[in-house]
């Protein structure tokens, strides 16, 4: 509605973003409804450019940011309305960048405005909270908060019922926009204190869980990630950076050999190695090859991931796990806290094992991982 307000202005266009293509096709999605509404009028729908054009030559898009780089395809444009639907579904540095699009010509008197809908959950809620909620008034940025009773079209005792379906912590974020409750049993975000640095006694590791896959629209696949992570004299983990990425097997190499450069020789670095013999393969690879004059060993490992993870959720629950502060901070609680061990669950762990997998080397006889970092 609001995108519409202006669309009797000639020169006015607005956008409206979900995270997918197929977000945006979903039955009495944001498109569907616009067809529900302006069907019939004088309003002229475009299918390949999911664009709505008025009488007025004002304009109304629709379109998704599946990837990173999906952003700089309006790099050219100006819009006067920018709207986000389930804002969480976003990264931050999305979100950021189209406040470059948002203008409009030198006494054009339609308001520039920036507008977003969205529940409690997903990769972007920290950032979400942290700008509307935390932040929110103080900063100019009114976040308005809504409950089902604000929704009087909705049949609310069968989505009651529906939603009494799910984990307590989800019902709570879509029942009651609770932006406090996040899913997950092995870890929750109050645990780890956020520090400017850690001390000089570390002993570190980086440890790397590997994925080869390159992000595609239509795709959620896993990341690689390597965590650094250093254990004190006086029995304290501190985790100094999270590397991640989705990228070729060659990509993935330049970022474990770059990593390693920066991280200095003195760093021992792991590989998780996977079974079968692609897995010893990649390992002898990166031995033989790219990361030689390094440290490097692959990990064979044994037990479920459920399993590895535990002893670092119990020295974290103790206030023994401390994350030094870095732009990666938010991605990491978000998928520690959402992290239930359960295999099923697709949500994604690759931080969640690389910070298991440097915990515990971090855990074996101190001899073996060098003391000291440049």
């Amino acid at each position: 509605m609001a995108a519409l307000q202006y669309v009797d202005v000639p020169g006015y266009a607005a956008i409206l973003f979900r995270r997918t293509f197929t977000d945006l096709m979903l039955p009495d999605a944001i498109m569907d409804r616009s067809q529900q509404w302006l069907l019939g009028t004088k309003a002229h729908w475009s299918q390949q450019n999911k664009q709505w054009t008025f009488p007025s030559g004002a304009t109304l898009t629709f379109a998704y940011l599946d990837t990173e780089r999906d952003k700089y395809r309006y790099q050219s444009a100006q819009f006067q309305f920018i709207g986000f639907d389930e804002l969480t579904q976003f990264p931050e540095t999305q979100y950021l960048y189209l406040f470059s699009r948002l203008r409009r010509l030198d006494q054009h008197q339609v308001p520039l405005r920036m507008r977003a809908a969205s529940n409690p959950g997903g990769i972007g809620h920290e950032w979400v909270k942290q700008r509307f909620i935390i932040e929110g008034r103080t900063q100019g940025r009114v976040f308005i908060a809504a409950s089902l009773s604000d929704n009087p079209s909705l049949d609310q005792e069968e989505y009651r019922q529906s939603l009494a379906e799910l984990d307590p912590h989800t019902r709570a974020q879509l029942l009651e926009g609770d932006w406090d409750s996040i899913a997950g049993n092995l870890f929750r975000r109050e645990w780890f204190e956020i520090v400017d640095a850690a001390p000089a006694d570390c002993r570190w590791v980086r440890y790397w869980d590997r994925a080869a896959t390159e992000a595609k629209p239509g795709r959620d696949p896993d990341y690689t990630v390597g965590v650094l992570m250093g254990r004190s004299k006086d029995g304290i983990f501190y985790v100094q950076d999270v590397q991640r990425v989705r990228a070729t097997p060659r990509g993935v190499e330049s970022l474990v050999v770059a990593t390693a450069e920066v991280d200095t020789r003195r760093v021992p670095i792991w590989m998780e190695q996977e079974p079968g013999s692609s897995g010893v393969d990649t390992i002898d690879t990166y031995t033989r090859r790219a990361l030689s004059g390094f440290e490097f060993r692959g990990d064979k490992v044994t037990g479920s991931k459920e399993t590895r993870a535990r002893p670092l959720s119990s020295q974290a629950e103790a206030g023994n796990v401390k994350l030094v502060r870095g732009p990666w901070i938010g991605d990491f609680l978000n998928e520690l806290a959402a992290y239930t061990g359960d295999a099923d669950n697709h949500a994604h762990d690759d931080q969640v094992d690389a910070a298991s997998g440097a915990f515990n080397k971090l855990h074996e006889r101190p001899g073996m991982i060098p003391r000291g970092r440049a």
